[in-house]
């Protein structure tokens, strides 16, 4: 009987995590379980089955090659487990150990089964344990932005003495750019990690066990291994990185990776530190092979807003996922799982997500997080949708996302204002609308956009919930200009409920 049994779980493959750093291997051993409930509890699409279950198979190797002994529960060997719990309950051993879970489900289900368990720390992360509860004492708000520019301070990174590097905090202004109608060009694309055989015989076995999943593992050709995700981050830092800040908020069809990173899935699985991305970013910056603006915009959401949703989860969950502020309760239309509809700019980001579990974060926020709120989708579902189908879905990163920043549904705790937009908006920052049978300006009659319908209505119906929020000032007194036309807008709404819901 060993020891200690360590309990690894399939987001949590860091190779220098601390609990690692504890083990004897002559003493304890390492357990490792594809758990069916894990991958049931929500239809999940089949490339991130694939994902999760490759990188779990080729960092149990890793982990034998270090000398530990690692017990394995394969889906398809010869004895899987139906949860994590079950399967570390298999084990005899002196304590069981765990990182702290990313899914407070997890947390829970391990600590019921384990009252003895001992939950190790996460070093991972950027932030220092206690240092958000430091930076928010006493605050009645504390947002992104105050967050943001104290980690600056803290680790000195892009800063000159207490000065921000360039003058200037955030250069989100410069980062908003569309692509115009020339479009985006030729685009630099991302390498592929073809597939090994581990790889090939768990794309085999998704395939077998799950053909109803949505999507497909063909094509499947994400990084699985730590060499392989830095390769990708070499890759994005030389090739992409130089024009990611300019071009960050913009989107063409037909084109997935644009100038984006897509490091999130390496990140979340945690194969990559988002210290050695932070710090690779920065040294393109000072050899100057990389803009201010890029750089600022790529530290801003790993070293901003990452670790600033990962604190907003632990501070505020179990809670946080049963919140609703806007009262939506309305499912979600199908086609967010099939991309079938007449929406170009819903039916090219749901086509894209369906081929690849991938979509940027404005398609994923000013796309298909618009839609929802603006439709009156249940949060949860709306999240339990992002966890199924997006490969780097992790419930400490997806909640807060979805709920707070997606949905306004903590009702402004991560942002301060609800993302709310007509078609206007995908209008001048895409390639969409011209290629769509819908008019944009038009909220009413045949040609109707959805989202401009969507977006009067909703505005109407939360005008006095927003009437104080002064980031929300002049959308109100634009809806007061409509106030002859909100009865037929209405009523298009309601069609628009009945035909696609």
């Amino acid at each position: 009987m060993p020891r200690r049994l360590a309990l690894v779980l399939g987001d949590q493959l860091d190779i220098s995590a601390g609990l690692l750093d504890t083990l004897d291997p002559a003493r304890d051993a390492i357990v490792m379980i594809e758990a069916r409930e894990e991958a049931t509890y929500l239809r999940q699409h089949k490339k991130r089955l694939v994902l999760f279950f490759a990188a779990m198979r080729h960092f149990a190797e890793a982990l034998r090659a270090r000398g530990f002994t690692v017990h394995y529960h394969a889906l398809d060997g010869e004895a899987p487990a139906a949860s994590l719990a079950a399967g570390a309950a298999r084990h005899e051993a002196g304590e069981i150990h765990v990182t702290e879970p990313g899914d407070a489900r997890v947390l829970e289900a391990l600590r019921s089964r384990f009252p003895g368990l001992v939950i190790h720390d996460d070093g991972h992360f950027l932030t220092p344990p206690g240092r958000f509860a430091e930076l928010s004492a006493g605050r009645r708000r504390f947002v992104l932005e105050d967050f943001y520019r104290a980690r600056r301070r803290d680790t000195g990174w892009l800063m000159q003495g207490d000065a921000p590097e360039g003058g200037a905090w955030n250069y989100d202004r410069e980062n908003r750019k569309s692509f115009g109608r020339a479009g985006p060009g030729t685009t630099p694309g991302r390498p592929e990690s073809a597939p090994d055989a581990t790889t090939r015989a768990v794309m085999a076995m998704v395939e077998r066990i799950f053909p109803d999943a949505p999507g497909s593992t063909q094509g499947f050709a994400e990084p699985v291994t730590r060499r392989a995700a830095l390769a990708h981050l070499r890759d994005f830092v030389e090739r992409r990185l130089p024009r990611f800040g300019d071009h960050q908020d913009a989107i063409a069809t037909g084109h997935a990776t644009l100038w984006h990173a897509r490091l999130s899935t390496s990140l979340n699985l945690k194969l990559i530190s988002p210290r050695e991305v932070c710090e690779a970013a920065l040294e393109a910056y000072g050899a100057g092979a990389a803009p201010l603006n890029a750089v600022e915009g790529f530290l801003r959401q790993v070293l901003g807003w990452r670790e600033f949703v990962r604190e907003i989860y632990r501070a505020e969950m179990p809670g946080y996922a049963r919140r609703n502020a806007l009262g939506a309760e309305a499912a979600l239309p199908g086609f967010f799982w099939t991309g079938e509809t007449e929406m170009a700019c819903l039916a090219d980001a749901g086509r894209q997500l369906l081929d690849q579990g991938y979509a940027h974060h404005i398609q994923r926020l000013m796309v298909f997080g618009l839609f929802a709120m603006q439709w009156g989708a249940h949060p949860l579902r709306v999240h339990d949708w992002h966890m199924e189908m997006y490969l780097d879905a992790v419930d400490w990163v997806s909640l807060p996302n979805v709920l707070g920043m997606s949905q306004h549904a903590d009702g402004g705790l991560v942002g301060t204002k609800p993302y709310c937009a007509s078609g206007a908006y995908i209008d001048r920052m895409s390639d969409a609308c011209g290629q769509c049978r819908f008019d944009p300006r038009a909220a009413t009659g045949a040609r109707a956009c959805p989202f401009t319908t969507l977006y009067w209505s909703f505005l109407d119906r939360h005008r006095e919930r927003f009437s104080g929020n002064r980031r929300m000032a002049m959308q109100l007194r634009n809806l007061e200009r409509k106030a002859d036309e909100l009865p037929a807008i209405r009523k298009a709404e309601m069609a628009l409920h009945r035909r696609l819901g």
